[in-house]
């Protein structure tokens, strides 16, 4: 007895190092090309969708900031709100004085809104505005909202007085102007006005981006504008931004501030950057499904290939592989497609995310979280697929695997 138990210990112990699980894994896969393929495929859809939304999301919120940056996040736009009676109220005269009398303040600008149509002829039906507003301002409008012109002048102290008009983005394509050649006089109220300029969108203001904008004089000699103003535009140093919006509407109304409206143009922006966010975990959650999806098809193939190859399970066991070598073959094959899936997918996400972020004009951003995700979750979804069927091959018998072939 005891001489039997000496000879069973003096037996060779079998031994399977981390390169042979790899070639024999390899193999495995080899034989099975077509399958293996489309099952790495699936994980390349997943990876990729997360990669290219979290490079995409990224790359719109730099271009964001540095659009922000650009256009200054100290803008604040003080309007007439509603008071307890609900009747609109009108800003009071000299409002702007006041608001230029606080220390942060460096920058002043004004807008009205004065009533008629605007055409490129006098031949118009009045019904057709196509939703252009005339808009008196003053001068410095354009350096208050940090906008560019398209082509031509902005309004300066000579021409304002006279009938001379400035076009914003929208209402230049409204009405089929895109360079001030195409059209030298436009037919606002009821007086000939000579186009001197268009703007190119400006971001912080849209409502004069669909405007006719006329300097103040022009207004009082053409439509009797009285000088009543119905918008202000305020740059503060940025340090003081809250502290100069909260004293506002005291300053332009002592006696009833609760009638004035006063918002920071920027939150606009800020509140893009919000809904794109929302859109991320949407698509996200879409890249999550596919990923899912890529890892059942992975462990479909993976529970096939058990039982296609139980006589080479069987005499593997045979031969003195143990259960932890079969175990970790299928479960190394298992990771190796979804590590490939997951590369391919890493690459074709930056791939998108670049063609994409160009073709918009953005920064290129690659957040590294979203390499790491991609990498994690392969290794996490090929070691989830490949448990059932590696722990099913590892229990196989020998005699019942070689029986069964």
């Amino acid at each position: 007895m005891f001489k039997n138990l000496r000879a069973k210990s003096n037996l060779p112990s079998s031994h399977l190092t981390l390169l042979d699980t790899l070639k024999v894994s390899v193999s495995g896969l080899r034989t099975r090309k077509l399958r293996s393929a489309l099952s790495a495929l699936g994980i390349t859809i997943g990876i990729a969708a997360v990669v290219g939304v979290l490079g995409l999301s990224a790359s719109g919120n730099a271009d964001l900031i540095r659009e922000l940056d650009s256009l200054g996040t100290n803008l604040l736009t003080i309007e007439a709100g509603q008071g307890f009676s609900a009747e609109e109220s009108n800003l009071p005269d000299g409002a702007a004085d006041m608001l230029g009398r606080i220390t942060p303040v460096y920058e002043v600008s004004t807008v009205a809104r004065i009533a008629g149509p605007v055409f490129r002829n006098n031949l118009i039906d009045d019904g057709r505005t196509k939703g252009i507003t005339i808009i008196a301002s003053d001068l410095n409008l354009l350096q208050a909202q940090r906008g560019t012109l398209h082509n031509g002048i902005f309004l300066n102290e000579i021409n304002s007085k006279y009938p001379v008009v400035v076009l914003g983005s929208v209402a230049a394509e409204r009405l089929g102007i895109q360079d001030t050649a195409d059209s030298k006089m436009l037919w606002i109220g009821e007086q000939w006005f000579s186009l001197v300029g268009i703007l190119n969108p400006l971001p912080l203001a849209a409502d004069l981006d669909r405007a006719a904008i006329i300097g103040y004089g022009a207004a009082e000699e053409y439509f009797g504008h009285d000088g009543q103003v119905d918008t202000i535009y305020v740059r503060a140093y940025p340090a003081h931004v809250e502290d100069v919006r909260s004293v506002m509407p005291a300053t332009v109304n002592p006696e009833n501030p609760e009638e004035v409206q006063v918002s920071r143009a920027s939150d606009v922006l800020e509140a893009r950057a919000v809904a794109n966010s929302t859109f991320t975990n949407l698509f996200m959650g879409l890249g999550a499904v596919a990923l899912l999806v890529g890892g059942i098809g992975i462990a479909n193939v993976m529970v096939i290939a058990v039982i296609e190859r139980r006589s080479e399970i069987g005499l593997r066991r045979a031969i003195g592989a143990t259960k932890l070598h079969i175990g970790v073959q299928f479960i190394t094959e298992s990771l190796i497609l979804a590590c490939v899936g997951g590369a391919m997918g890493i690459l074709v996400g930056i791939l998108v995310t670049a063609i994409y972020a160009s073709t918009q004009g953005w920064f290129i951003v690659i957040p590294q979280t979203a390499v790491f995700i991609g990498i994690g979750s392969s290794v996490l979804i090929g070691g989830i697929a490949g448990f059932y069927p590696a722990m099913r091959a590892a229990n196989m018998s020998p005699t019942e695997a070689l029986r069964s072939n």
